[in-house]
């Protein structure tokens, strides 16, 4: 098969008949993912913490806009359905002092700390030093990147769903 109809998936019999590009899409996604993972992670090290992905991922949503979030609002932001893995990276968060805590009623508001917002900042930096650059220089950039996310966005939708009926079965 000519390298340009080559099917690269990661369960072949997931892949028979049609469809099968989603298959490819799905290990697509696998090894971004994954990639994704690692980058984070190893970004975050070099900003001077060692985190989760999870935990990266709630002290960036939470230090969005400079705005206080609740548990439901970090989960719902992130498509997280487990609110207890977040809230256990929540904890973890507050007890390094990446952010601070108000309860109101019966509502727990979180915002990150001075030091949270510093670590924040030292990511971003490495970020552009050592993903955005290349990305540029790579031609990938601006409006590619949108595309990108859009089309990303719409097939989240499509596994939600998929998901939902999924249960029902």
């Amino acid at each position: 098969m000519p390298a340009g109809e080559r099917r690269i998936v990661s369960s072949r019999h997931l892949a028979e008949g049609p469809g099968w590009e989603a298959s490819e899409f799905e290990y697509g996604m696998i090894i971004a993912y994954n990639s994704f993972a690692r980058w984070m992670q190893r970004c975050m090290a070099a900003s001077g913490m060692e985190l989760s992905p999870l935990e990266i991922l709630v002290l960036h949503n939470t230090n969005h806009r400079d705005r206080e979030k609740r548990l439901n609002d970090i989960t719902f932001l992130l498509n997280i359905e487990d609110t207890h893995t977040v809230n256990y990276a929540l904890r973890k968060l507050l007890k390094l002092g990446l952010l601070d805590s108000e309860k109101r009623g019966k509502e727990v508001f979180y915002r990150t700390s001075e030091s949270g917002r510093e670590l924040c900042e030292r990511y971003r930096k490495v970020r552009e030093e050592c993903l955005l650059e290349p990305i540029q220089k790579g031609g990938m950039a601006g409006e590619d990147l949108r595309e990108i996310a859009s089309a990303l966005r719409v097939l989240s939708g499509y596994y939600d769903q998929a998901s939902r009926a999924a249960s029902s079965l």
